[in-house]
Protein backbone atom coordinates (compact mmCIF):
# COMPACT_ATOMS: atom_id res chain seq x y z
CA UNK A 1 0.00 0.00 0.00
CA UNK A 2 2.92 2.51 1.12
CA UNK A 3 4.32 1.59 -2.42
CA UNK A 4 1.31 2.33 -3.95
CA UNK A 5 0.72 5.71 -2.58
CA UNK A 6 4.34 6.46 -3.39
CA UNK A 7 3.86 5.97 -6.86
CA UNK A 8 0.40 7.79 -6.33
CA UNK A 9 2.78 10.61 -5.58
CA UNK A 10 5.31 10.48 -7.68
CA UNK A 11 3.04 10.68 -10.66
CA UNK A 12 1.14 13.65 -9.07
CA UNK A 13 4.18 15.74 -8.91
CA UNK A 14 5.32 14.59 -12.17
CA UNK A 15 2.36 16.27 -13.54
CA UNK A 16 2.03 18.96 -11.25
CA UNK A 17 5.70 19.53 -12.76
CA UNK A 18 4.38 19.11 -16.00
CA UNK A 19 1.58 21.91 -15.91
CA UNK A 20 4.07 24.11 -14.43
CA UNK A 21 6.58 23.64 -17.18
CA UNK A 22 3.52 23.97 -19.60
CA UNK A 23 2.32 27.14 -18.27
CA UNK A 24 5.77 28.47 -17.89
CA UNK A 25 6.70 27.96 -21.90
CA UNK A 26 4.01 29.97 -22.40
CA UNK A 27 5.38 33.20 -24.40
CA UNK A 28 3.53 36.52 -23.59
CA UNK A 29 4.91 39.29 -26.37
CA UNK A 30 4.51 43.15 -24.55
CA UNK A 31 3.63 45.35 -27.74
CA UNK A 32 3.77 49.23 -27.21
CA UNK A 33 1.91 51.48 -29.98
CA UNK A 34 0.14 54.19 -30.45
CA UNK A 35 -3.64 54.51 -29.65
CA UNK A 36 -6.55 53.39 -32.06
CA UNK A 37 -3.10 52.38 -34.25
CA UNK A 38 -4.06 48.49 -34.56
CA UNK A 39 -6.80 45.96 -35.13
CA UNK A 40 -6.93 44.44 -31.86
CA UNK A 41 -8.86 41.68 -33.26
CA UNK A 42 -6.01 40.58 -35.17
CA UNK A 43 -4.33 39.81 -31.54
CA UNK A 44 -6.66 36.45 -31.11
CA UNK A 45 -5.54 35.34 -34.45
CA UNK A 46 -2.35 35.80 -33.41
CA UNK A 47 -2.47 33.63 -30.98
CA UNK A 48 -4.48 31.21 -32.33
CA UNK A 49 -1.76 30.18 -34.76
CA UNK A 50 0.99 30.47 -32.50
CA UNK A 51 0.30 29.98 -29.05
CA UNK A 52 2.03 32.90 -27.81
CA UNK A 53 0.18 36.03 -25.80
CA UNK A 54 -0.21 39.26 -26.32
CA UNK A 55 0.05 41.81 -23.86
CA UNK A 56 -0.65 45.31 -25.49
CA UNK A 57 0.11 49.07 -24.26
CA UNK A 58 -0.06 52.47 -25.38
CA UNK A 59 1.78 55.50 -25.75
CA UNK A 60 0.47 58.76 -26.83
CA UNK A 61 3.81 60.53 -27.87
CA UNK A 62 7.31 59.48 -29.02
CA UNK A 63 8.71 61.50 -26.25
CA UNK A 64 6.25 59.63 -23.64
CA UNK A 65 7.18 56.15 -25.19
CA UNK A 66 10.98 57.08 -25.18
CA UNK A 67 10.38 58.02 -21.56
CA UNK A 68 8.84 54.51 -20.29
CA UNK A 69 11.32 52.84 -22.00
CA UNK A 70 14.43 54.18 -20.28
CA UNK A 71 12.93 53.78 -17.21
CA UNK A 72 13.26 50.01 -17.66
CA UNK A 73 9.98 48.93 -15.89
CA UNK A 74 8.61 47.06 -18.58
CA UNK A 75 10.59 44.60 -20.71
CA UNK A 76 8.84 45.89 -24.56
CA UNK A 77 9.45 43.01 -27.20
CA UNK A 78 7.90 45.06 -30.35
CA UNK A 79 7.48 49.04 -30.20
CA UNK A 80 6.21 50.83 -33.26
CA UNK A 81 7.76 54.68 -33.13
CA UNK A 82 7.92 56.79 -35.51
CA UNK A 83 11.37 57.91 -37.47
CA UNK A 84 13.31 60.24 -36.16
CA UNK A 85 12.76 58.14 -32.53
CA UNK A 86 13.85 55.16 -34.45
CA UNK A 87 17.10 57.08 -35.10
CA UNK A 88 17.67 58.09 -31.76
CA UNK A 89 17.08 54.83 -30.70
CA UNK A 90 19.69 53.33 -32.54
CA UNK A 91 22.09 56.09 -32.23
CA UNK A 92 21.85 55.06 -28.34
CA UNK A 93 22.14 51.45 -29.06
CA UNK A 94 18.39 50.51 -27.62
CA UNK A 95 17.65 48.50 -30.83
CA UNK A 96 17.93 44.84 -31.68
CA UNK A 97 19.08 44.22 -35.05
CA UNK A 98 16.04 42.35 -37.00
CA UNK A 99 16.99 38.83 -38.17
CA UNK A 100 14.65 38.94 -41.76
CA UNK A 101 15.06 35.23 -42.24
CA UNK A 102 11.91 35.06 -39.36
CA UNK A 103 10.75 38.08 -41.37
CA UNK A 104 9.64 36.23 -44.82
CA UNK A 105 6.91 38.52 -45.38
CA UNK A 106 8.97 41.44 -45.60
CA UNK A 107 9.61 41.01 -49.24
CA UNK A 108 6.03 42.75 -49.50
CA UNK A 109 6.75 45.96 -48.02
CA UNK A 110 7.60 48.29 -51.35
CA UNK A 111 11.45 48.96 -51.71
CA UNK A 112 10.71 52.94 -51.62
CA UNK A 113 9.96 52.72 -47.96
CA UNK A 114 13.40 50.78 -47.43
CA UNK A 115 17.04 52.12 -46.62
CA UNK A 116 15.51 55.30 -45.10
CA UNK A 117 17.19 57.86 -43.62
CA UNK A 118 16.53 56.80 -39.81
CA UNK A 119 17.73 53.68 -40.53
CA UNK A 120 19.55 53.75 -43.55
CA UNK A 121 21.23 50.43 -43.24
CA UNK A 122 17.69 49.10 -43.14
CA UNK A 123 18.45 46.90 -40.11
CA UNK A 124 16.64 47.76 -37.10
CA UNK A 125 13.44 48.31 -38.34
CA UNK A 126 10.22 47.62 -40.69
CA UNK A 127 7.74 50.21 -42.12
CA UNK A 128 4.28 50.14 -40.56
CA UNK A 129 2.50 52.96 -41.55
CA UNK A 130 3.07 56.63 -43.61
CA UNK A 131 1.56 59.47 -43.53
CA UNK A 132 1.60 63.50 -43.38
CA UNK A 133 0.48 66.37 -41.02
CA UNK A 134 -2.08 68.90 -42.40
CA UNK A 135 -5.40 70.75 -41.27
CA UNK A 136 -8.33 69.03 -41.09
CA UNK A 137 -11.67 72.01 -41.21
CA UNK A 138 -15.39 72.03 -41.25
CA UNK A 139 -16.29 73.29 -44.00
CA UNK A 140 -19.68 74.08 -42.63
CA UNK A 141 -17.65 76.31 -40.23
CA UNK A 142 -15.10 78.11 -42.01
CA UNK A 143 -16.22 80.18 -45.05
CA UNK A 144 -12.83 80.53 -46.46
CA UNK A 145 -9.75 78.96 -48.63
CA UNK A 146 -7.76 77.01 -46.48
CA UNK A 147 -4.85 76.15 -47.96
CA UNK A 148 -2.30 77.66 -45.18
CA UNK A 149 -1.09 77.15 -41.86
CA UNK A 150 -2.04 80.93 -41.18
CA UNK A 151 -5.56 80.31 -40.98
CA UNK A 152 -4.77 78.99 -37.60
CA UNK A 153 -3.62 81.88 -35.87
CA UNK A 154 -6.99 84.01 -37.40
CA UNK A 155 -8.95 85.51 -34.23
CA UNK A 156 -12.18 84.66 -36.10
CA UNK A 157 -11.55 81.24 -35.00
CA UNK A 158 -11.06 81.62 -30.86
CA UNK A 159 -11.62 78.38 -29.47
CA UNK A 160 -12.62 76.80 -31.98
CA UNK A 161 -8.63 75.45 -32.99
CA UNK A 162 -6.99 72.25 -31.87
CA UNK A 163 -3.38 71.41 -31.96
CA UNK A 164 -1.63 68.58 -31.47
CA UNK A 165 0.19 68.23 -28.14
CA UNK A 166 3.57 67.65 -29.22
CA UNK A 167 6.38 69.26 -28.63
CA UNK A 168 7.60 68.19 -32.15
CA UNK A 169 4.31 68.51 -34.25
CA UNK A 170 3.44 71.85 -32.91
CA UNK A 171 6.72 73.62 -33.45
CA UNK A 172 6.66 72.10 -36.94
CA UNK A 173 3.41 73.91 -37.40
CA UNK A 174 5.05 77.31 -36.25
CA UNK A 175 8.13 77.30 -38.26
CA UNK A 176 6.80 76.26 -41.66
CA UNK A 177 4.15 78.51 -41.29
CA UNK A 178 7.73 80.92 -40.91
CA UNK A 179 8.92 79.12 -43.84
CA UNK A 180 12.10 77.97 -41.89
CA UNK A 181 12.53 74.11 -41.76
CA UNK A 182 11.08 71.80 -39.24
CA UNK A 183 14.32 70.61 -37.91
CA UNK A 184 15.67 73.56 -37.23
CA UNK A 185 18.33 74.11 -34.98
CA UNK A 186 18.90 77.73 -34.91
CA UNK A 187 17.41 79.11 -31.85
CA UNK A 188 16.46 82.60 -32.74
CA UNK A 189 13.95 80.41 -34.81
CA UNK A 190 12.86 78.49 -32.57
CA UNK A 191 12.38 81.37 -30.30
CA UNK A 192 10.50 82.76 -33.08
CA UNK A 193 8.29 79.90 -33.40
CA UNK A 194 7.20 79.78 -29.66
CA UNK A 195 6.49 83.59 -29.57
CA UNK A 196 4.04 82.81 -32.61
CA UNK A 197 2.72 79.61 -30.50
CA UNK A 198 1.95 81.45 -27.56
CA UNK A 199 0.30 83.90 -29.56
CA UNK A 200 -2.01 81.17 -30.75
CA UNK A 201 -2.30 79.90 -27.52
CA UNK A 202 -5.81 81.95 -26.98
CA UNK A 203 -7.55 80.81 -30.01
CA UNK A 204 -6.74 77.43 -28.91
CA UNK A 205 -9.79 74.78 -27.77
CA UNK A 206 -7.05 72.31 -26.63
CA UNK A 207 -3.97 70.56 -26.84
CA UNK A 208 -4.44 66.92 -27.86
CA UNK A 209 -4.02 64.01 -29.34
CA UNK A 210 -6.26 60.86 -30.03
CA UNK A 211 -9.42 63.15 -28.85
CA UNK A 212 -9.01 65.74 -31.80
CA UNK A 213 -11.39 62.88 -33.94
CA UNK A 214 -13.65 63.24 -31.39
CA UNK A 215 -13.67 66.84 -31.05
CA UNK A 216 -13.98 67.42 -35.12
CA UNK A 217 -16.65 64.47 -35.83
CA UNK A 218 -18.69 66.44 -32.86
CA UNK A 219 -18.76 69.68 -33.97
CA UNK A 220 -16.79 70.77 -31.21
CA UNK A 221 -14.08 72.56 -33.35
CA UNK A 222 -13.75 74.27 -36.59
CA UNK A 223 -10.08 73.79 -37.61
CA UNK A 224 -7.78 71.19 -36.14
CA UNK A 225 -3.58 70.01 -37.06
CA UNK A 226 -4.26 66.28 -37.68
CA UNK A 227 -2.48 62.91 -38.93
CA UNK A 228 -3.91 62.33 -42.35
CA UNK A 229 -4.75 58.75 -41.36
CA UNK A 230 -7.16 60.18 -38.96
CA UNK A 231 -8.48 62.63 -41.19
CA UNK A 232 -9.67 60.16 -43.13
CA UNK A 233 -11.13 58.52 -40.76
CA UNK A 234 -13.09 61.73 -39.63
CA UNK A 235 -14.03 62.71 -42.97
CA UNK A 236 -16.09 58.89 -42.82
CA UNK A 237 -18.30 60.04 -39.85
CA UNK A 238 -18.70 63.68 -40.49
CA UNK A 239 -19.00 64.52 -44.46
CA UNK A 240 -18.49 68.21 -43.51
CA UNK A 241 -14.28 67.69 -43.06
CA UNK A 242 -11.84 68.07 -45.32
CA UNK A 243 -7.90 67.37 -45.18
CA UNK A 244 -5.61 69.92 -46.80
CA UNK A 245 -1.46 70.11 -46.54
CA UNK A 246 -0.89 73.62 -46.58
CA UNK A 247 1.08 75.24 -48.96
CA UNK A 248 4.39 75.95 -47.34
CA UNK A 249 4.42 72.44 -46.22
CA UNK A 250 4.89 70.17 -44.11
CA UNK A 251 5.80 66.92 -42.15
CA UNK A 252 6.02 63.32 -44.11
CA UNK A 253 6.24 61.09 -41.21
CA UNK A 254 6.89 57.06 -41.32
CA UNK A 255 6.31 55.12 -38.49
CA UNK A 256 8.11 51.14 -38.14
CA UNK A 257 8.23 48.32 -36.31
CA UNK A 258 11.37 47.99 -33.94
CA UNK A 259 12.47 45.14 -31.25
CA UNK A 260 14.28 46.97 -28.76
CA UNK A 261 17.02 45.32 -26.43
CA UNK A 262 14.51 44.96 -23.18
CA UNK A 263 12.76 42.05 -25.43
CA UNK A 264 13.25 38.64 -23.82
CA UNK A 265 11.58 36.93 -27.02
CA UNK A 266 13.15 38.08 -30.04
CA UNK A 267 12.64 34.88 -32.08
CA UNK A 268 8.55 35.24 -31.16
CA UNK A 269 8.88 38.86 -31.57
CA UNK A 270 9.58 38.65 -35.23
CA UNK A 271 6.98 36.22 -35.75
CA UNK A 272 4.74 39.23 -34.59
CA UNK A 273 6.19 40.96 -37.41
CA UNK A 274 6.11 38.62 -39.70
CA UNK A 275 2.35 38.55 -39.19
CA UNK A 276 1.82 41.85 -39.00
CA UNK A 277 3.28 42.22 -42.62
CA UNK A 278 1.16 39.05 -44.01
CA UNK A 279 -1.00 40.46 -46.96
CA UNK A 280 -4.67 40.11 -44.89
CA UNK A 281 -3.03 41.31 -41.45
CA UNK A 282 -1.36 44.42 -42.95
CA UNK A 283 -5.39 44.80 -45.00
CA UNK A 284 -7.11 44.64 -42.02
CA UNK A 285 -5.17 47.19 -40.36
CA UNK A 286 -5.14 49.46 -42.86
CA UNK A 287 -8.80 48.98 -43.34
CA UNK A 288 -9.11 50.06 -39.46
CA UNK A 289 -6.75 52.85 -39.01
CA UNK A 290 -7.38 54.11 -42.25
CA UNK A 291 -3.57 55.17 -42.89
CA UNK A 292 -1.15 54.90 -45.86
CA UNK A 293 0.71 51.50 -46.14
CA UNK A 294 4.16 50.47 -47.16
CA UNK A 295 2.43 46.98 -47.91
CA UNK A 296 2.30 46.41 -51.50
CA UNK A 297 -0.26 43.84 -51.13
CA UNK A 298 -2.00 44.87 -48.92
CA UNK A 299 -2.60 48.44 -51.43
CA UNK A 300 -3.75 46.38 -54.77
CA UNK A 301 -6.88 45.11 -52.37
CA UNK A 302 -7.61 48.94 -51.45
CA UNK A 303 -10.79 50.39 -53.05
CA UNK A 304 -10.06 52.68 -55.85
CA UNK A 305 -11.55 56.09 -54.24
CA UNK A 306 -9.15 55.64 -51.28
CA UNK A 307 -6.34 55.19 -53.41
CA UNK A 308 -7.18 58.38 -54.93
CA UNK A 309 -7.76 60.00 -52.08
CA UNK A 310 -5.29 62.71 -52.17
CA UNK A 311 -5.34 62.82 -48.11
CA UNK A 312 -4.19 58.98 -48.28
CA UNK A 313 -1.76 59.08 -51.21
CA UNK A 314 -1.22 62.62 -51.83
CA UNK A 315 0.42 63.63 -55.15
CA UNK A 316 4.57 63.50 -55.67
CA UNK A 317 4.57 67.73 -56.04
CA UNK A 318 3.05 67.89 -52.92
CA UNK A 319 5.21 65.72 -50.80
CA UNK A 320 7.97 67.47 -52.03
CA UNK A 321 6.82 70.29 -50.58
CA UNK A 322 7.21 68.00 -46.66
CA UNK A 323 9.83 67.00 -44.73
CA UNK A 324 10.98 63.99 -42.85
CA UNK A 325 11.78 64.58 -38.58
CA UNK A 326 14.88 63.83 -37.89
CA UNK A 327 16.50 63.27 -34.33
CA UNK A 328 17.91 66.46 -33.59
CA UNK A 329 20.30 65.37 -30.56
CA UNK A 330 20.21 65.99 -26.91
CA UNK A 331 20.70 69.65 -26.68
CA UNK A 332 18.56 70.74 -29.64
CA UNK A 333 15.75 68.25 -28.05
CA UNK A 334 16.32 69.82 -24.75
CA UNK A 335 15.85 73.79 -26.25
CA UNK A 336 12.67 72.22 -28.20
CA UNK A 337 11.31 70.78 -24.71
CA UNK A 338 12.03 73.75 -22.70
CA UNK A 339 10.49 76.08 -25.17
CA UNK A 340 7.60 73.72 -25.69
CA UNK A 341 7.05 74.18 -21.40
CA UNK A 342 7.25 77.70 -21.96
CA UNK A 343 4.13 77.68 -24.35
CA UNK A 344 2.41 75.20 -22.43
CA UNK A 345 2.78 77.42 -19.08
CA UNK A 346 1.48 80.39 -20.36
Amino acid sequence: MKRIISLILVFITAISLFTACKKDDTVTLNIYNWGDYIDESIFKTFTDETGIKISYNLFDSNEGMYAKLKSGGTAYDVLIPSDYMIQKLIEEDILLKIDFDNVPNYEYIDDKFKNLAYDSTNEYSIPYMWGTVGILYNKDMVDETVDSWDILWNEKYNQSIVMQDSVRDAFAVALKKLNYSLNSISETELEEAKQLLIKQKPLVNGYVNDQVKDKMVGNEAALAVIYSGDAIVTSKLNESLKYIIPKEGSNLWFDAMCIPKTSKHKKEAEMFLNFLCREDIALANVNYIGYSTPHVGAKKLLPKELLNNKASYPPEEVLKRCEVFIDLGPTITKMYNDKWTEVKSK
